[in-house]
């Protein structure tokens, strides 16, 4: 493999002076950036205000982004651990050696014995996300895991049945919207999320301001409810039973409204089955919600000319996720709002990864892991399930594994039993710049340039935005001889274990691009920097349904079977206290940690318990929180944001473990939210793990910090 050179089509000159500008790809905002270069260097970043998207908005994750090309702790060459130590190796050397060992344990164990991991910020990255699957046919392993069924599975199970595609998922209009009632998401602190919205608090202004209504329910009083007009406590994991009572009444009232969709929409008389037993009345004990507020937020939600209900993380990972955004949309849906200016909306990207599916197609189902019998979905299966099919003997046993660009010791449930069976593998390989938490169990890190290094297309968050634009990032900086683009090391890897070689970057998104309907070329987009405007989101139904019928379904049946599951919760006695997580907008899961001026400030992995379960216990005291599978220690803040019964911590934390090289995040290490998240807690419905909600109990220690105040 050569080095780039000024023929490599993603090689780029030395940055030069003055003004550049690319998408920032460190979250789903896909904010529009303005960099100023002066000496080779970045000395200013700023919001781009002519991006049609973001509209100059920045949040302080885009301003690091330098700190990242220039963190001394990222990896720019392959190192192989020996013994405690790590060794540099040639490329070359480094991918001879990954694939014979990939290819020794295929030979030996069969390919299911290799899995496959993919993080969050794969689809961060065009270069990845237009390779990686070449290598994923390459290995021919059904063990494939993502970040997918952490937190958002539940979304593209419910567009897979309802509409007929994972991706065919209904986006808040909410720039013309007038009613926005959201559960269980914080955009404030995520810019959105499965609703890629950048500059969201101006959005939720706008709302208000034209005299419409921004509702909220959440478990916590979080940074969004500050602009909401009316903010209810809801219990976690009781999301599905409130949004059925909605539906019951909507249906009561006779508010249904399906005419412009009536045609192509079936099951409407089994939803109104479903929904009669969950009265307003029968769920308020459950939920915590009074009947009064769900009847009054029914009517007035369905009698909105422009409304749309929007579920994001806090109900996705809970044991009823499949359900509860299966729900979402059949509320949308009855009440007009689906397919409508100002409702729930399907974008129509530059880049339309749907163009070429097929109608009617299996997307879950079709095998399952071997210890559980958990489903897989769209190829992948249930990270609940990988420690066990680590540790589990027996044929088909995982004995070599390939992350790339993810730290599931972190973000997985019980990561402690996680760490454990990674120190047992076979061979281990990590496609990933830095030495973190997971990858200091690989036997080889293959780390590949990334943020300013690399051109950039958002093939993934266009599908989601809730605008219709287009934006190609060129580089700011070059890489250096001794580095290598993302998928130059898939196609080295690829090369060695098939033979064939990939197509570039460029040249995927430059057919894509030509198979779309947008007229768009790659030339287009580099000859706008600031990105191209395809306008508001349209209606596009049926047109673009995927299901075998053609029609919208309304009522699934894997939905249907489900609902007695969650009826028979209306008869349980609450856990006195779980657990849900936290984000913060000066995080990005765990990988954000590193960076110092990020991390500037009052400890952040703080424990919020409302007073009345805080009783005995001291505001910045350390207190002991144990669940069923482990124990971890971390400050508490007692807050009345959190409801009664619920404890609040963020997740990413926990870098304390030895044998990493992240020296930022080592002096705020904080608690791994998941060393007490439990595997068997999950979404029967979806096989989504069900993080939220962890039965736990807290307990006072004899360490007295500071504050968590200070």
């Amino acid at each position: 493999m050569t080095a780039p050179d000024s023929t490599h089509p993603y090689a780029s000159p030395p940055a030069p002076d003055g003004v550049h500008y690319r998408a920032c790809n460190l979250c789903e905002a896909i904010c529009g950036l303005k960099i100023t270069v002066q000496g080779g260097r970045v000395t200013d970043v700023r919001g781009d205000p002519d991006d049609p998207l973001s509209r100059g908005h920045i949040c302080p994750k885009g301003t690091a982004l330098p700190d990242l090309h220039a963190d001394p702790d990222r990896l720019k060459t392959p190192m192989r651990r020996v013994g405690d130590s790590w060794e540099p190796m040639e490329w070359d050397a480094a991918l001879d050696y990954v694939a014979a060992q990939l290819q020794a344990v295929r030979e030996q164990h069969g390919a299911d014995a290799v899995a496959t991991f993919q993080g969050n910020p794969s689809v961060h990255n065009s270069g990845t996300l237009l390779s990686a699957g070449a290598f994923l046919k390459a290995l021919g392993s059904r063990s494939r895991y993502t970040a997918t069924s952490i937190d958002q599975l539940p979304h593209h199970f419910a567009g897979a049945e309802m509409f007929g595609h994972p991706l065919m998922l209904p986006i808040p209009d909410v720039d013309r919207t007038d009613f926005f009632l959201m559960m269980g998401a914080n955009p404030l602190a995520s810019n959105g999320s499965i609703m890629t919205a950048p500059g969201i608090r101006d959005r939720l202004k706008a709302i208000r301001a034209r005299g419409g209504r921004v509702v909220l329910l959440d478990p916590r009083r979080t940074e969004s409810a500050e602009y909401a007009t009316d903010f209810h406590h809801i219990r976690p994991g009781t999301d599905a039973l409130f949004l059925l009572a909605l539906l019951n009444e909507v249906f009561a009232s006779g508010l249904e409204r399906t005419a412009h969709l009536g045609g192509v929409m079936t099951g409407l008389d089994a939803l109104k089955a479903a929904a009669a037993p969950f009265t307003p009345e029968a769920v308020e004990a459950r939920t915590g919600v009074s009947a009064s507020v769900t009847r009054e937020l029914a009517r007035a939600f369905a009698s909105a000319p422009r409304a749309a209900a929007y579920g994001r993380i806090g109900l996705s990972i809970q044991e009823f996720g499949g359900l509860c955004q299966w729900l979402v949309n059949a509320l949308n849906a009855v009440t007009g709002h689906v397919d409508t200016e100002g409702g729930a909306m399907f974008p129509s990207p530059a880049f339309d990864l749907l163009a070429g599916a097929k109608a009617g197609a299996t997307h879950h189902g079709r095998h399952h892991t071997r210890v559980r019998g958990l489903p897989e979905f769209d190829g992948e299966l249930p990270n609940v399930a990988l420690a066990e099919e680590i540790l589990t003997p027996g044929d088909g046993q995982i004995r070599a594994l390939i992350t790339v660009a993810g730290n599931p010791v972190l973000s997985v449930p019980d990561g402690q039993a996680l760490d454990r069976a990674l120190s047992g593998l076979d061979f281990m390989v990590s496609i990933d710049p830095y030495l973190n938490e997971t990858t200091r169990h690989a036997h080889v890190i293959l780390p590949p340039a990334f943020g300013l290094e690399v051109p950039h297309y958002d093939v993934i968050f266009h599908h989601f935005a809730v605008r219709n634009t287009a934006r190609y990032s060129q580089p700011v900086f070059p890489i250096r001889p001794d580095q290598r683009f993302d998928y130059q090391i898939f196609d080295g890897l690829v090369q060695r274990l098939s033979g064939r070689a990939l197509a570039t970057p460029e040249q995927r998104l430059g057919a894509g691009l030509a198979h779309g309907r947008s007229g768009l070329t790659l030339d287009d987009l580099k000859a706008n920097p600031h990105g191209v405007d395809l306008g508001p989101l349209q209606p596009c139904l049926p047109g673009r349904l995927l299901t075998a019928t053609g029609e919208l379904h309304l009522a699934p049946a894997p939905m249907l079977a489900d609902l007695p599951r969650l009826q028979a919760t209306l008869d349980q006695t609450p856990e006195p206290l779980v657990l849900i997580g936290r984000r913060q907008l000066r995080s990005n899961n765990s990988w954000m940690h590193n960076t110092p001026r990020l991390m500037r400030g009052p400890d952040r992995c703080t424990v919020q318990l409302n007073p009345a379960d805080a009783q005995g216990l001291e505001h910045g005291q350390t207190i002991l929180i144990r669940s069923r599978v482990g124990e971890i220690t971390a400050p508490l803040e007692i807050t009345d944001t959190v409801m009664p019964g619920v404890a609040c911590l963020p997740h990413g934390f926990g870098h304390a473990r030895g044998g990493t090289r992240l020296s930022t995040a080592a002096q705020h290490a904080g608690a791994s939210l998941n060393d007490l998240t439990d595997p068997a807690r999950i979404d029967a419905l979806t096989g989504n793990a069900a993080v939220n909600g962890t039965p736990i109990t807290v307990h006072a220690t004899e360490q007295v910090g500071e504050s968590a105040a200070d």
